[in-house]
């Protein structure tokens, strides 16, 4: 049997401004995790084409997500931090990977579903074989554990099964089981105009989301202006079922906090939402002033967000070469 090391990976796409929901369901985490793990996380580029991005605007968005990274304490001396597209692996890998997938596999995808809509047809083949590089992200490296949130438990249980399928048609212990890391409070973080519905990059409502381009008094000015309820707080989150908007509110207040959903209701039980909100609006700017402030100083040394990226590259790929050659060999790839 194989002894794997403790190694996550995770990855963020350069689409867009990084929000609140990037920063509470999965940066955040990525924090803890660099000083009881080995630490690759990734600005995953070749995932963004999957939809059309403007060169110029992609090459920007990777170096704001790297910088959002770093503002939001990753540390390049723990962590390695690059940009997919220069670790050939990712694609090598998953190749490989689209011959191991089943199509079966693929269509049961309900992002793939979420995202082509009706127009499927039209869809690019990067966005249904989406999932096979998703594998080959973390597969590329034999991590052992991703972060995940609710919407992306379904690609690791893919990652999974594509690494099940290769060790046994090969007769080989070569990729590990990858477990899923869920953390607490507001994984999952919604719109602040519609609580049923993800914060999102792409929202044409700004008002939709704290992006961590914000500056203090933005910040501050949407969570004034979040959709809530004229009904007052209860006790416990689970009175909050039918209040999405309310509810949503709650768990981010409980998230900055580091508290549980049910303590923040017990301490403004039967208030209403204008001493809340201005509460929240507060403690938002307290925790993401100094992080948005800082992204934004570092958004001005590119030069150093670049080495970054460079040397993370470096040793991404010393980390990924040997395993690939490892592939190669057990697949059968001639190599005189």
């Amino acid at each position: 049997m194989t002894a794997f090391k403790q190694r996550v990976f995770s990855g963020v796409q350069p689409s867009g401004n990084l929000t609140l929901g990037n920063y509470l369901g999965a940066i955040r985490n990525w924090v803890s995790l660099q000083d009881s793990h080995e630490t690759i996380f990734c600005v995953v580029d070749l995932h963004a084409i999957t939809t059309w991005q403007e060169p110029d605007t992609l090459r920007d968005a990777t170096r704001e997500v790297a910088a959002g990274m770093i503002a939001s304490g990753i540390d390049p001396k723990k962590s390695i931090i690059f940009n997919q597209s220069q670790v050939s692996a990712h694609a090598e890998l998953a190749w490989i990977f689209n011959c191991v997938a089943r199509m079966g596999w693929l269509n049961r995808m309900t992002q793939f579903k979420e995202k082509a809509g009706k127009h499927k047809e039209r869809a690019s083949v990067g966005l249904y074989v989406y999932p096979d590089l998703m594998a080959a992200d973390i597969l590329a490296y034999q991590a052992t554990h991703v972060p995940v949130g609710a919407d992306q438990k379904q690609h690791l249980e893919l990652t999974r099964d594509i690494a099940q399928k290769f060790n046994s048609d090969y007769g080989v212990d070569f990729f590990p089981e990858v477990e899923p890391l869920i953390f607490g409070e507001a994984t999952r973080v919604m719109s602040l105009r519609d609580g049923t519905a993800k914060m999102s990059k792409s929202d044409p409502s700004e008002n939709s989301r704290i992006n961590l381009t914000d500056d203090r008094d933005l910040i501050a000015k949407k969570i004034r202006k979040a959709r809530t309820d004229s009904e007052p707080l209860p006790a416990s989150l689970d009175d909050l079922e039918d209040r999405a908007e309310a509810k949503n509110l709650i768990n981010i207040f409980a998230a900055l906090s580091d508290q549980k959903a049910d303590k923040v209701c017990a301490e403004y039980e039967g208030k209403g939402f204008a001493d809340f909100k201005r509460d929240l609006a507060e403690l938002s700017v307290e925790v993401l002033g100094p992080i948005t402030e800082e992204m934004s100083r570092l958004m001005s040394e590119k030069t150093y967000l670049d080495g970054i990226l460079r040397e993370g590259a470096e040793n991404a790929d010393k980390l990924a070469s040997p395993i690939l050659k490892q592939v190669h060999d057990i697949v059968g790839f001639l190599r005189p």
